[in-house]
């Protein structure tokens, strides 16, 4: 896992182990890079992470999927990101930025008409255009564009858990009847354009992944499992990210059960494209799991909110388990997770000691 990982393009990563694209809040309301989330990220650069990825950035204002989420939809955010991306290479690590936009999932405080591939009554989303949806791909191109030139390494395309682009690849959620609805080949076809795009407008030494769901969210495992052989044939991607959610797991089609939903990716042919995935790997005998089953990198996620120095913990003892769960405010704290961060982990995963209750 300490040996350096080569990728297609751009730098080697020093090892083969990278920080997973982590929601945070912790940035401002405009999308603008704080100072809480330059120093969560530039900690784990620190910490001995080969690719530090950030959290999803949306590439359109009406894509933002939550409070506080970093932005790339305007040259305002070039500024903030140059930092970050030159801090990260200070300290050793190559960055990727997160593309992202929500859809239907957009957060309805910031978003008050959430658009999706098609109408969605349980959202309240209406349905792109066909001039919207070439919009959305020209914005995912124009973020990469802004993200090579803030510095960056290269950019992950966010393909995965139901936001937009798994909302037109799921059956469920893509109704439309034009070339990006019905088929396969329609459903998949603006994420193929993304990938196309950004490959045609950023330079050659660019690193372009994509995270994609194996299943739920509507979408359909043999159908992704295709698509993921599709990409790595095109030979356009640098990796493929699969959030596998628990990189144990069965498949949720009990006809598919005779392998983990690991085993349905590991076995494709790469052609040179690196095949990465997340979900649950907590210490260090899980990550010797995910790389001995075939991948060629893990993605850490709960593990780096808790250990900023996690790869060097891993190098120093093997057999290394991150600390149980629910830890202190104080144990966030030391390892650069903000107030509003702490807030989140707490509320929403159950990370951090609850609060005491008020004195009557």
């Amino acid at each position: 896992m300490f040996a350096p990982l080569t990728l297609t393009r751009g730098p080697a990563w020093k090892n083969q182990l990278a920080l997973a694209p982590l929601t945070n809040q912790q940035s401002h309301a405009d999308g603008v890079l704080s100072d809480e989330e330059f120093h969560w990220l530039t900690m784990r650069a620190d910490g001995g992470f080969a690719m530090v990825m950030t959290a999803a950035a949306h590439v359109q204002a009406a894509g933002q999927g939550f409070p506080g989420q970093l932005g790339c939809w305007d040259d305002k955010h070039i500024e903030g990101l140059t930092r970050l991306a030159d801090a990260i290479r200070t300290k050793g690590a190559v960055s990727s930025l997160q593309l992202h936009h929500a859809g239907i999932r957009a957060d309805k405080t910031s978003v008050p008409e959430p658009v999706g591939p098609s109408d969605h009554a349980e959202t309240g989303s209406r349905a792109l255009s066909r001039a919207e949806v070439d919009g959305v791909r020209n914005d995912f191109i124009a973020a990469a564009k802004r993200a090579e030139a803030a510095g960056f390494d290269g950019v992950e395309i966010h393909g995965a858990h139901g936001y937009i682009l798994a909302q037109f690849m799921s059956e469920s959620t893509n109704q439309r009847t034009d070339d990006h609805g019905g088929s396969v080949e329609n459903r998949t076809r603006l994420t193929r354009e993304i990938v196309d795009g950004i490959r045609a407008t950023c330079g050659a030494d660019f690193q372009v992944g994509i995270r994609l769901s194996p299943e739920r969210f509507g979408l359909s495992l043999p159908e992704n499992v295709d698509f993921v052989r599709e990409l790595m044939a095109d030979g356009k991607l640098d990796y493929v990210d699969i959030s596998f959610w628990d990189y144990k797991k069965l498949p949720d089609d009990e006809a598919l059960r005779s392998k983990s939903l690991l085993e349905h990716f590991v076995d494709l042919p790469r052609n040179g494209t690196r095949l990465g995935g997340a979900g649950k790997i907590r210490d260090g005998a899980d990550i010797r799991g995910v790389l001995e089953a075939g991948l060629d990198f893990a993605m850490i996620g709960r593990a780096a909110i808790l250990h900023h120095d996690l790869p060097k913990r891993v190098k120093a003892d093997a057999d290394y388990k991150a600390p149980q769960t629910p830890v202190s405010v104080a144990h966030m704290e030391a390892e650069g997770v903000s107030p509003v961060f702490v807030t989140y982990l707490r509320d929403t995963f159950r990370m951090v000691e609850p609060l005491e209750p008020a004195e009557s």
